[in-house]
């Protein structure tokens, strides 16, 4: 059976007389440490942070109030509660140590029973603290894996009516993310594209084709060129999954992934020249998030294999792409896309769909030459 560590407290305080007297009243019942000025007890944090400070106000050099200050100041130590060590009585002096984020006073000369009684409060509100904290994680951990789940499940539903995309929805997310990462580098980027926007496009980006669900098969099967009928339906996917996820933001609220999923789905087939669909958007009126996953679709329907064509080479997507580059895709994305082609190309051979899509993308065999 494992151990019970008992508690560690540090006390400071410049006086030995003050120390000895807190050792005796704590010592039976907790790991004591002692620093014998601020300096010191800073040190002693940072190499071994305990459960809970003693800290008296007046020592030479840096004071109490400054010690407090320095340790709330620092995210791995702000937890820590501290309670003032002090002869002052006056209530000002209380509220400042207060406001600094003490948790308690303790006055001089100590009263052994007060002194354990404050200490053995805030040790067992901080370890309750600690478990609320813990429960929080674990919530939060349990409601990522749904949101995950739901995500890809939605994603998958999309992709069943479209069978040949397979690893699409894998792939793509990945693009996204990487062009995301390398436009973070770039000024009218940055800060737009912070981690937590780009953790949230990548979660969202497997929704973007939801929309088929609403197309009818005989369309979006249809192994042959579409009609200009049944193409301007198949355009419409934009606005059915802009549509259904509309409503799920409604729900989960306005700062959610699903923002970020609607605008996808619904943007994400519109043209830097204004040529795109549904609405014609022309450069910055496209959301970055559409204009990041135009780039990610379309490369990776060039690499795949499709009933109306082979699986192109990575070479060819790419070149393909920088031709369209201020016409139906963003210049700056796509500047930023050859210093990152590598890393494309990676994504697409480690998800590839087919030994044929994984040769063809080095140009192992040839699947790229027009007929």
């Amino acid at each position: 059976m494992e151990e019970i560590r008992p508690s560690t407290i540090l006390v400071v305080d410049d006086t030995e007389t003050n120390i000895d007297i807190l050792i005796e009243t704590l010592g039976d019942d907790y790991d004591i440490q002692v620093a014998l000025d601020g300096e010191s007890a800073l040190e002693n944090v940072a190499e071994d942070k305990p459960d809970l400070i003693l800290l008296d106000i007046m020592m030479p050099g840096m004071d109490g109030y400054e010690v407090c200050k320095r340790l709330k100041d620092d995210p791995l130590t702000h937890d820590i509660p501290v309670i003032f060590l002090t002869a002052m009585a006056e209530e000002q002096n209380e509220a400042k140590g207060l406001a600094l984020g003490a948790v308690d006073y303790v006055t001089k000369p100590f009263s052994p029973e007060l002194v354990k009684a404050r200490v053995s409060n805030q040790l067992e509100l901080k370890k309750h603290q600690d478990h609320l904290q813990e429960l929080v994680a674990l919530r939060t951990k349990e409601l990522a894996l749904t949101q995950e789940v739901t995500i890809y499940s939605l994603a998958n539903l999309a992709e069943t009516r479209d069978p040949e995309t397979g690893g699409h929805i894998l792939r793509t997310q990945r693009y996204v993310r990487a062009l995301a990462r390398r436009l973070q580098k770039v000024p009218s980027f940055e800060k737009r594209l912070t981690d937590e926007v780009i953790d949230l496009l990548y979660k969202s980006a497997p929704l973007h084709d939801i929309g088929k669900v609403g197309v009818a098969d005989s369309i979006l099967l249809k192994p042959g060129k579409l009609t200009d009928e049944e193409f301007a339906e198949m355009k419409n996917h934009t606005v059915y999954g802009r549509n259904a996820l509309k409503i799920a933001e409604e729900k989960l609220g306005k700062n959610s992934f699903m923002e970020y999923a609607r605008r996808i789905a619904y943007t994400h087939h519109e043209k830097w020249d204004g040529s795109g669909y549904p609405n014609s958007l022309k450069g910055e009126e496209i959301p970055v998030s559409g204009r990041l996953m135009a780039i990610a679709d379309v490369y990776d329907a060039l690499i795949s294999k499709r009933i109306y064509k082979p699986p192109f080479s990575h070479v060819k997507a790419i070149d393909i792409i920088k031709k369209d580059s201020g016409t139906h895709f963003d210049p700056v994305m796509v500047e930023n896309l050859l210093m990152i082609e590598d890393e494309f190309l990676r994504i697409a051979s480690f998800l590839a769909d087919s030994q044929e899509e994984k040769q063809a993308l080095t140009g192992e065999k040839d699947m790229t030459t027009d007929k």
